[in-house]
């Protein structure tokens, strides 16, 4: 099992010095793993005064293959993780490309997690479906690995042509897909065709439905459940030392190969940290790292 830590740019801001500074010392104090999310656009709330998403123009967020280039030259061993690309609002030989070229530059440093989204006006604005965005990006995920995999590419789908072309560089190996969400239809994708979960709310005594739904998914594709890996985000918001470590066991019994900390998110049984500013976010992942590294 691998622990890791999300960088909190939207809430700690993402000048170069604070993405600089949280990368270096995540991967000093022994992190596995950064991740990013990823939004392209915020909307206006002047424009949308009943709006109850997460987020709004207000938050910052990088996109996430630049960043991830940023860190890649400034790391020399830590993942790097987007957790989630919204695959379907993208164009997926563009995201094949993309991942493709950071993979080789940080050598073969990434992990992708991609998912689906919630935020209708993202699509509107990037000209994409927002009502078929999950059954197409299956497609979206066959386009990439036929594009990681061979130098040039026949592809003829729902969705996508690709008439004899590929990209270059490929990366040594195909980068894994991990697929994050929490709907029946994403837990079935999950078995089907992906390399793990990204659980990003379930709590670990409401996870085994899910995880089950996984297992059939697999089981009916013919592949085996235990080579699908789950990374499950923890926060430090509340509770001690070790109420922390005790989750973190919990999750390796329910067979998490990943731990992902999320010091900002507030969803689910995750609960912030106190403070927004980049010192008190640092001191704030040694401390969890001191609590519970010896778990890993």
């Amino acid at each position: 099992m691998k622990l890791g830590v999300t960088f909190p740019q939207n809430i700690i801001g993402g000048d170069p010095a604070i993405v600089r500074d949280f990368a270096q010392t995540a991967e000093g104090l022994g992190y596995s793993h950064l991740v990013a999310y990823d939004h392209v656009l915020g909307i206006n709330t002047e424009a949308y005064p009943d709006w109850r998403g997460p987020y709004t123009s207000k938050d910052l967020f990088h996109d996430p293959f630049t960043l991830f280039s940023y860190i890649a030259g400034i790391t020399e061993r830590i993942e790097l993780s987007p957790q989630i690309v919204i695959l379907p609002q993208r164009q997926a030989v563009l995201v094949a490309k993309q991942a493709a070229s950071l993979d080789v530059l940080s050598g073969g440093r990434l992990r992708l997690g991609i998912g689906i989204g919630w935020n209708k006006v993202e699509y509107i604005a990037l000209g994409e479906n927002f009502h078929n965005r999950g059954k197409r990006s299956e497609e979206q995920i066959a386009v990439m690995r036929a594009l990681w995999a061979e130098p040039h590419v026949v592809f003829d789908g729902e969705y996508h042509t690709i008439p004899n072309a590929g990209i270059n560089p490929l990366p040594e190996r195909p980068p894994e897909v991990w697929i994050g969400g929490g709907a029946d239809a994403t837990y079935d994708r999950i078995g089907r065709i992906g390399d793990g979960w990204l659980n990003i709310y379930v709590a670990p005594d409401q996870v085994q439905p899910a995880l089950d739904k996984i297992r059939s998914g697999a089981e009916k594709a013919g592949r085996d459940p235990g080579e699908i890996g789950l990374d499950s985000w923890v926060g430090m918001g509340r509770g001690s030392a070790e109420d922390w470590r005790a989750e973190i066991e919990m999750w390796r019994k329910l067979g998490a190969t990943h731990i992902t900390l999320n010091t900002v998110f507030n969803r689910g049984h995750i609960r912030p940290i106190a403070g927004t500013d980049p010192a008190t976010h640092l001191n704030a992942i040694q401390t969890y790292m001191q609590a519970v590294g010896d778990l890993f």
